[in-house]
């Protein structure tokens, strides 16, 4: 265990993800969210809202 630096902003639809590991971002709203993560993973997230029902899709983006 360590302790966690990680500093979000929020501008609208935009999220930036400020941490150690680097900066990552996402853009969406509460339907559906696209984000890039600093570690090299992609994800997509579909959500109902208010149900707690959502699907997750995880890829990992490949190195040139």
């Amino acid at each position: 265990m360590g302790i966690v630096i990680r500093k979000v902003l929020n501008r609208g639809p935009f999220r930036i993800n400020l941490s150690k590991h680097g900066v990552g971002f996402s853009i969406g709203c509460k339907i559906g969210r696209l984000t890039f993560g600093s570690n090299g993973i992609n994800r997509t997230t579909y959500t109902i809202p208010g149900k707690g029902i959502s699907y997750i899709k995880t890829t990992k983006r490949n190195k040139k």
